[in-house]
């Protein structure tokens, strides 16, 4: 297995992207897995590499990459000792990296180039990405088929409410606590005024309703910080979608950062399967969760 971990894409004008990319070098082209992490999330978080590797292992190039703005670093790129950054970053950014990305990997300008199918694009977003990646693919002809893993429905109702607003706006930014890291993580202002000004582009159900490729939608029953109701309604918005719930699962499947085991949990290990099934097949078997 090829593992090449921290690859940094540069940019005129913008932050860097660090990648990484698993693969098996054989005679043929593979089918392209790009993989958008969550809010405070990153690529090395948890067991991703895990993820990665068995991937790859079925046949899959499979990439991974920190959005420019999640608060890393090239030299750090595990959680977040670019806090200037993280509050600058917002939905627009994220899917100019996503772009960015596509257009490096389709591109025959890296060393890979041999090893992939650039008509066969998947994109798979968790939690916070899998609002990114349903923009991306109702909006980029390229991408083949789209996932999201425990993904949000809808931007708009996660801004504080108006009164709120009002200060957030008078003081320009706002803290978040990260429970894990005890860090205070500023939002500025220009993340809901980036919102308000692409709010079409940015409205996931828009997205949904008019995609034209394949769907799957996957959501654990106990998630408590994205309400599966948010995957019903992805569902709904696109009957020709697939859902796979996944009973008893949490936010993040049972994984957690760091995450020093040598497999995936059971349930990651489940969501794994039935993506490279639905990726393969373009559909996943009947689950007795999803009525």
């Amino acid at each position: 297995m090829i593992i090449d971990k921290n690859i940094i894409l540069e940019r005129t004008g913008s932050r860097p992207i660090l990648v990484d990319v698993f693969f098996r070098r054989k005679d043929n082209k593979k089918p392209v897995v790009i993989f958008c992490h969550g809010y405070k999330g990153f690529k090395d978080w948890g067991a991703w590499d895990l993820v990665a590797k068995r991937f790859s292992e079925d046949g899959y190039f499979f990439v991974k990459f920190n959005f420019s703005h999640n608060g890393g670093t090239i030299e750090q790129p595990i959680d977040f000792p670019d806090l200037e950054a993280f509050g600058q970053n917002n939905y627009s950014k994220e899917l100019d990296d996503l772009a960015f990305v596509i257009d490096w990997i389709t591109s025959s300008e890296h060393q890979y180039h041999d090893e992939v199918d650039v008509d066969n694009i998947t994109l798979i977003g968790h939690s916070r990405g899998g609002g990114i990646v349903t923009i991306k693919a109702e909006e980029d002809s390229r991408v083949s088929k789209v996932v999201s893993w425990a993904g949000v429905s809808d931007y708009k109702k996660r801004f504080v409410k108006e009164e709120a607003l009002k200060q957030w706006r008078d003081d320009g930014v706002m803290h978040v606590i990260n429970g894990r890291t005890k860090q205070e993580m500023p939002h500025y202002y220009q993340f809901f005024e980036d919102f308000i000004k692409n709010e079409e582009r940015l409205t996931i159900a828009r997205a949904a309703k008019n995609l034209k490729i394949p769907q799957l939608i996957i959501h654990g029953t106990e998630d408590t910080s994205v309400d599966p109701n948010e995957a019903q309604d992805l569902y709904w918005w696109n009957p020709k979608s697939e859902i796979f719930w996944v009973q008893g699962a949490d936010h993040v499947f049972g994984v957690k950062h760091p995450w020093d085991k040598q497999e995936m949990s059971k349930h990651l290990d489940e969501i794994v399967t039935t993506t490279i099934r639905f990726i393969r097949n373009g559909e996943v078997s009947p689950n007795i969760f999803s009525s």
